[in-house]
């Protein structure tokens, strides 16, 4: 249905649709690009990094990654909140394509310190893709928020899925190039990156942050103090209503007054303030760290019970069946998380990933079993971060969004980066099985939030 959304105070009445149905193509486009090139290295990474450094320093690899997507989100969403959604999704997707190169320098080199800075850049993929599924909601209607946010998300499937059964073939496309193995895929990752940099560049026009704050600056009234409430303090930054009509903090002091280099430190006071915005952080940050902890370590255990030869091509399958998990069915728990609500979708997803880790668990090297569980851990994954990031979004208002969209990146790839360190040493000590029950008892705190009792007519509770 198409929306027109009027500005009392411009006297321009301005069709939405058009604009958010044509962001909507774009960021499905460029998530393909960006979940290929995602995948493909991530796929590879723990492998790479265990021939280089060996297994326990394999999972810290993984998370040089996950540590480098959650620091870029404060550069890449400071740059978003002055400049909007394209140069900073430009910007992560191009440091990205620096790590890849780096990895594969740091692959012929056999350089444990450069494969870490390489795989710390290369977490601006993740970082753009991450970002991308807010770029949807900005100017969506606030009965598809959760519909249209995961919709970017399930984009990723087609790309995602396909990308670690490339893994074999550009490891070995790129032999004559010299490449030593398993340094292919990063090649390619690159590559990809380079590629919807460009294509968000030049066509992520008219942009769908900055036209939902001059939406929401024209629909807001005048104050009474004389300056439209659109307004910027001195030396500080313009907070609207939300668009879309979402609830939010807009009014409160601290939203108001915030500086332009308030970052992190606005967003959490932000936070702080709003029940439902602590509910959707957590949810996506252990949501995000159960599944790293047991996924990052799925292809050392493959690599326990398969030969060098067949290794890659039963890895690429699992995770693609996992990543199937994570990505195919986000629709459905989109439409879900507008139906049902966003916090018994959260709970859900918990009860999802507590079955993942049961059953990966106890797989022992049964390697079907083993897929089994890794799809219930994406699908468990799907319904924390889908519910959770609509949770979030709609919880503040379009003048901090940014800030506290970010705020929630970091939180989240520092909770998976921590995650994928300790994977490694808890695999070689204790084994697998362990791990697994560790990663199911930290959904503890996540639980006891989404039960606790909501007072009545809190807002962004419920779908």
């Amino acid at each position: 249905m198409a929306t027109d959304l009027t500005g009392p105070r411009s006297g321009v009445r301005l069709d939405v649709a058009p604009i958010q149905r044509r962001t909507m193509r774009l960021l499905f486009t460029t998530q393909i690009i960006g979940g290929i090139g995602v995948t493909i290295g991530i796929s590879v990474g723990a492998l790479l990094a265990a021939r280089i450094a060996g297994t326990a320093v394999a999972g810290v690899a993984q998370s040089a990654g996950v540590v480098g997507a959650a620091l870029l989100a404060v550069p890449v969403t400071r740059i978003m909140a002055r400049h909007g959604r394209r140069p900073g999704l430009v910007l992560a997707y191009a440091v990205g394509a620096v790590g890849g190169v780096l990895v594969v320098v740091a692959a012929g080199t056999r350089s444990v310190p450069l494969l870490f800075l390489g795989m710390l850049l290369f977490g601006g993929g993740t970082a753009a893709n991450l970002q991308a599924r807010y770029t949807a909601v900005d100017l969506a209607e606030p009965t598809r928020r959760g519909r249209q946010l995961s919709l970017i998300v399930w984009a990723t499937t087609i790309g995602a899925v396909a990308a670690p059964n490339f893994a074999a073939l550009a490891d070995r496309a790129t032999t004559g190039w010299g490449l030593p193995p398993l340094a292919g895929p990063f090649a390619f990752s690159a590559t990809a990156f380079v590629l919807a940099s460009v294509v968000l560049l030049g066509l992520l026009r008219p942009d769908p942050l900055l036209t939902a704050r001059r939406l929401a600056a024209a629909d807001a009234p005048p104050t009474a103090a004389g300056p439209p409430s659109d307004a910027a303090p001195a030396g500080g930054e313009a907070v609207e209503a939300p668009a879309g009509g979402g609830v939010g903090p807009a009014t409160t002091p601290v939203a108001a007054r915030a500086p332009r280099t308030a970052g992190m430190r606005l967003a959490w006071s932000v936070v702080r303030g709003q029940p439902a915005a602590r509910l959707g952080i957590t949810a996506v940050a252990i949501g995000h760290l159960v599944m790293v902890a047991v996924m990052a370590m799925t292809p050392v255990r493959l690599g326990e019970s398969h030969a060098d030869a067949d290794v890659l091509r039963v890895v690429g399958i699992v995770l693609s069946l996992h990543i199937a998990g994570m990505y195919a069915l986000a629709p459905v728990v989109g439409w879900l998380t507008d139906r049902l609500g966003r916090r018994a979708v959260i709970l859900g997803g918990v009860g999802l990933l507590l079955a993942a880790c049961a059953v990966a668990g106890t797989a022992g090297h049964h390697t079907p079993r083993l897929s089994v569980g890794l799809v219930l851990l994406g699908l468990g994954w799907s319904g924390t971060m889908v519910a959770g990031s609509t949770l979030l979004s709609e919880s503040v208002s379009a003048g901090v969004r940014p800030s506290v969209q970010g705020f929630s990146d970091l939180i989240m790839g520092l909770a998976g980066a921590s995650a994928a360190v300790l994977s490694g040493f808890v695999m070689q000590l204790a084994g697998y099985p362990v791990l697994t029950l560790l990663a199911a008892v930290a959904t503890v705190p996540l639980v006891a939030l989404a039960l606790r009792p909501v007072p009545t007519g809190a807002p962004g509770e419920e779908g």
